[in-house]
């Protein structure tokens, strides 16, 4: 056989084996984080991406509890990051999830805002009471952490009952914010990390205190269908890397 062939032969026999081995561990991992995680999750699956180019991440966001009802209905999810513990206990008791596969990544705080040009001045919870305050943004506390841990407040204050007519129920936090933000609510309550992303159009009145801290989860789903991908995505956002990132956004670390 002629050298020059044989050689050529080789080489081919060579780069089809590449392809092979990469395309063996190539592959395409859905994220359903919640609505609060958007900007960051964004730059981190960009970021995830250059360092592990074999893999494709597909990013869903909205509300936690909304994205938990998807996943049981069948949404094919590979990684959940949850804005509170609660919504991931539910994952793990319906067994969408596994604790040892659970880990907290990020901790954020809870915002009282007002549009940047408002001509009431709120400083608490108890403001929200005056007659200037006719809409206040919430997400729904059914679904959305940040509506769980602002009614828990106002509980806590004694003015939830008062301010009930004055609550509008929204989707999830970013709605919250979009709504203050355009002035179709005189207060919202968000996270501090959405509230730093529109620092031109809404204020933040009060930082609210919760009973617990306020920490994100993130876990490999039980029905991931690319489990290595989806683990290393999770070792991604705990990394040095992914969490210089999480704190450009104003997230605090969780370790």
């Amino acid at each position: 056989m002629n050298p020059k062939y044989t050689r050529l032969s080789a080489i081919i026999i060579t780069i089809s084996l590449c392809m092979v081995s990469n395309s063996s561990f190539a592959a395409s991992i859905t994220v359903s984080a919640a609505a609060s995680l958007t900007n960051a999750f964004n730059d981190i699956a960009k970021a995830y991406q250059q360092q592990y180019p074999q893999d494709k991440v597909l990013l869903n966001f909205g509300a936690s509890g909304s994205l938990l009802q998807q996943m049981q209905n069948g949404a094919p999810v590979d990684v959940f990051a949850s804005a509170d513990q609660q919504t991931m206990d539910q994952a793990q008791v319906k067994n969408l999830v596994q604790a040892q596969d659970r880990v907290n990544f990020a901790n954020n705080t809870l915002v009282l805002i007002t549009p940047k040009k408002s001509a009431v001045t709120v400083r608490g919870l108890k403001d929200l009471q005056q007659s200037g305050i006719k809409h206040i943004a919430l997400g729904n506390p059914a679904y959305t952490p940040a509506g769980r841990y602002a009614q828990a407040a106002m509980e806590q204050a004694q003015v939830w009952n008062k301010l009930q007519p004055k609550i509008v129920n929204v989707n999830n936090v970013r709605q919250a914010l979009d709504y203050v933000a355009n002035q179709s609510a005189e207060a919202g309550f968000v996270f501090g990390t959405d509230a730093a992303i529109m620092p031109d159009k809404v204020s933040v009145a009060a930082t609210i205190s919760t009973s617990k801290p306020i920490s994100y989860p993130i876990a490999k789903t039980v029905a991931s269908k690319e489990p290595a991908a989806a683990n290393r995505f999770v070792r991604f956002i705990r990394s040095a890397k992914g969490q210089q990132i999480l704190k450009r956004y104003g997230f605090q670390s969780a370790h």
